[in-house]
């Protein structure tokens, strides 16, 4: 598995890392892990397979809990992220976001229970709070640093004038945002910032939320609670427009003798050194696709004739229906 380091002075990592989240909150996506037997297989042939990056966060349901037990013996050499700062309701409509230093500490506790460590690799604020300054929260998560209990700090959905000021309190290793072939705006404003600064830039949904990997042909073949049936870039038209669009990558795949899913992993490798996608999948069959895309070879003019087919803007609807899209760019 090739490696990549994590900003300027961070840990290495394998260039393609595990989402987690769909192994701990069951009916998020039609084929989430519910079982916990499959869960830790899934987890230690990403390990087998050299994926020693781990994503999860406090809010992926019992996700930190199955990260954990894949962990019992395996601990060396993982690099282990999670996340804190969103805090849950009865509902997801009550979902609000906490980044007190009190919160910090508190939620940074649970999670190392839950996980059964004592320290955790990198640790994101998961969306930044407009009520707290983000100078309070990272004095906090810096706190932990100091402690032993954190290794590298991140955030996500972050500004990039949020990121300045959180750099100047405590170095900050990653930023995690969605960035694909349909969601390219991180390369306006974020990633030169990001780069100034020597900060990685970690891409979750790296194939579109399945989109790009061609896991379905209709909003049929999801599961009626699936959440991606709420997404804008899901329903009606935009799920056509979105569709042909894959369609067009499926095309490019073809002729490069890969799948559609191992070639928008390639390019996001491929076109940024300092980029690590983190795609999600219950599949080891999937899994074990996702890991060769390190494999695949692409010149400037492959990468150009992509972006021809998919050019920047081209996904239609947000990435989030309104009420989630206010927590983005924070």
């Amino acid at each position: 598995m090739e490696q990549r380091r994590l900003g300027r002075n961070g840990p290495q990592v394998s260039a393609i890392g595990l989402g987690c989240m769909s192994i701990g909150i069951a009916d998020v996506y039609t084929s989430s892990v519910r079982d916990d037997v499959k869960a830790v297989e899934l987890i230690h042939r990403a390990l087998d397979l050299g994926t020693n990056f781990l994503d999860t966060a406090n809010i992926y349901g019992d996700s930190e809990v199955k990260v954990g037990k894949a962990l019992a013996g395996r601990r060396d050499g993982v690099i282990l992220a999670t996340k804190f700062g969103i805090v849950m309701g009865t509902s997801p409509q009550d979902r609000g976001i906490d980044g007190t230093p009190e919160n910090v500490r508190r939620a940074c506790d649970k999670s190392l229970q839950r996980l059964g460590v004592d320290h955790i690799d990198l640790y994101y604020q998961h969306r930044v709070d407009p009520k707290v300054p983000i100078e309070e929260t990272v004095g906090a998560m810096a706190d932990l640093v100091r402690a032993g209990k954190v290794r590298h700090l991140g955030l996500s959905e972050a500004a990039p004038a949020t990121v300045r000021r959180a750099q100047k309190i405590h170095p900050i290793a990653a930023v995690q945002t969605e960035y694909s072939l349909f969601s390219r705006e991180p390369e306006d404003d974020l990633l030169p910032a990001l780069r100034e600064l020597g900060i990685a830039l970690v891409a979750y949904s790296p194939l579109g939320r399945g989109f790009l990997g061609g896991r379905f042909r209709s909003v049929d073949d999801l599961a009626p609670g699936d959440w991606r049936r709420d997404n804008p870039r899901f329903q009606g038209e935009q799920f056509a427009k979105n569709l042909a669009i894959a369609d067009r990558l499926r095309e490019v795949a073809k002729e490069k003798n890969c799948t559609p899913a191992q070639l928008a992993l390639a390019w996001i490798l491929r076109r940024h050194q300092d980029v690590i996608p983190i795609p999600g999948t219950s599949s080891l069959a999937r899994l074990e696709e996702n890991a060769r895309s390190v494999d695949v070879a692409l010149s400037a003019e492959e990468i150009a004739h992509i972006e021809h087919e998919l050019p920047k803007g081209a996904a239609a609807g947000e990435r989030y229906a309104p009420a989630m899209m206010k927590s983005l760019n924070g």
